[in-house]
């Protein structure tokens, strides 16, 4: 398998949450239309945009009533809400979020989103998720 924009080179940025001297990045500039969307979910696609072992942005795709599951990660993260109306749950408080809002979430917070009519979320995450990382083509 190999990274996006990274010259079909694979590696892991991290082991155990903790950074790694890594090589995997994405091209300084990204164009989104080049990116082929990943399903990850019922009604819900993935574009990796840029990343490094450090950072990186994701545009995640939902068609109405899908839902981005409750679940923690040890990366801190902050959500645009690009387009569309959702349903954000963060430690158990639960808010409508629409185009123009954001949110963010610290290191193991459990949060999550539904849907509630078809919208993009634009996610950061620091350091880069390199679960994200594992499995991605750039055929």
């Amino acid at each position: 398998m190999s990274i996006p924009g990274n010259g079909g080179n694979r590696c892991a940025s991290f082991r155990n949450g903790k950074p790694l001297n890594c090589s995997a990045k994405s091209e300084k500039v990204v164009k989104g239309a080049g990116v082929k969307p990943e399903a990850v979910g019922n009604g819900v696609r993935r574009k990796l945009l840029g990343f490094d072992a450090t950072l990186m942005m994701v545009r995640v795709d939902f068609n109405s009533g899908s839902i981005g599951e409750l679940h923690t990660h040890p990366h801190r993260q902050v959500t645009y809400v690009a387009s569309g109306r959702f349903e954000v749950e963060i430690n158990g408080d639960k808010k409508e979020l629409e185009e123009g809002d954001s949110f963010i979430v610290a290191p193991d917070e459990p949060h999550g989103v539904v849907a509630l009519e078809d919208g993009t979320l634009i996610d950061a995450f620091t350091p880069a998720r390199e679960d994200f990382l594992v499995g991605a083509t750039d055929d």
